[in-house]
């Protein structure tokens, strides 16, 4: 396998209280500007709403078509291009106006405007649903997390289950204040990037916990510490870590900047979700086991110690 760090030595153990202060302090920060906000900005998918999706004969630009639906008096529409500069995606809240009228005076507004377009879309959700897919999606995470406690506690131990739960809860927060702090919507598509980062997270946390498992039987009895094997376990997967990360960093990266309005946001989400994925894998989700297992050290040798007495 390809190396880039070929005698790494990193003290990645020593250094987690550094860590858990930059975890903390990035997670607050994500929180507090949520609350501060009264919460996440629902996308049409979660709050209700109507999306139509029309095609121009010739190239306009999206400042054209809401100069256009400002006449109709649509609200806070939110207007995206969707691939080409002919496409666009028009969201609105939901205004009580039947959906053929809706779509008919839009059209009308369009067309009178800026010229000949085709409706190729009309979709419509409502509160109900939208309330709907919000019990949904956080089940989904949820469901999710407990699988991932149950599948690490089985196939290591409980503390590295836990501990990897909370790395993805961590990652899937910070996540969330960078949506938040970019004045972006909570979306179907930030959902599956969510559900996405959960996995992919949780994939590099296993890779470090195998290797920690295979080391600890035989290098314990050279007399090594917990922070020792761990710090050994995470070195050498690190050039795995960083070429995995690397890799799909760079791939959303395209997605981001070539995939369109209507996937931005996905990627952005994934974006973020890769950095925060990674960092906690070695940063968050390890340290965590070793304090774990410093602190049952300790309290056994306090345990013996009353005994001898």
């Amino acid at each position: 396998m390809l190396q880039i760090f070929t005698h790494a030595n990193y003290d990645f153990v020593g250094k987690r209280r550094i860590a858990y202060a930059i975890s903390i302090g990035f997670t607050l920060l994500g929180l507090a500007h949520i609350a501060y906000k009264g919460g996440l900005a629902a996308g049409i998918d979660f709050s209700g709403g109507t999306l139509i999706q029309v095609r121009f004969a010739q190239p306009v630009r999206v400042e054209q078509i809401r100069s256009a639906l400002d006449g109709i008096k649509l609200g806070s529409a939110i207007i995206q291009r969707f691939g080409d500069p002919k496409e666009y995606l028009i969201r609105t809240q939901l205004t009580g106006e039947p959906l053929e009228q809706l779509t008919r005076r839009t059209e009308e507004a369009l067309t009178t405007a800026i010229g000949k377009l085709e409706v190729r879309r009309v979709e419509s959700v409502g509160p109900q649903v939208g309330r709907d897919l919000q019990f949904q999606a956080l089940y989904a995470v949820l469901a999710g997390m407990a699988g991932i406690l149950i599948y690490v506690a089985f196939r290591f131990d409980f503390k590295g289950g836990v501990a990897a739960v909370i790395a993805l809860i961590h990652d899937v927060i910070v996540t969330l204040g960078a949506i938040s702090l970019t004045n972006r919507e909570m979306s179907l598509p930030v959902l599956a990037a969510l559900l996405t980062i959960v996995g992919y997270s949780i994939n590099d946390t296993i890779v470090v916990f195998d290797r920690i498992r295979e080391n600890r039987g035989r290098v314990l009895r050279k007399g090594q510490t917990i922070a020792e094997v761990f710090n050994t376990a995470m070195n050498q997967t690190l050039s795995r870590t960083m070429l995995t990360s690397l890799t799909v960093f760079l791939t959303v990266l395209v997605l981001y900047i070539f995939g369109g309005e209507v996937l931005r946001d996905f990627a952005f989400a994934l974006l973020v979700g890769v950095i925060t994925g990674t960092y906690s894998s070695v940063f968050v989700a390890v340290p965590i086991v070793v304090d774990w297992e410093n602190w049952l050290a300790r309290r056994e040798r306090a345990k013996k110690a009353v005994a001898k007495v």
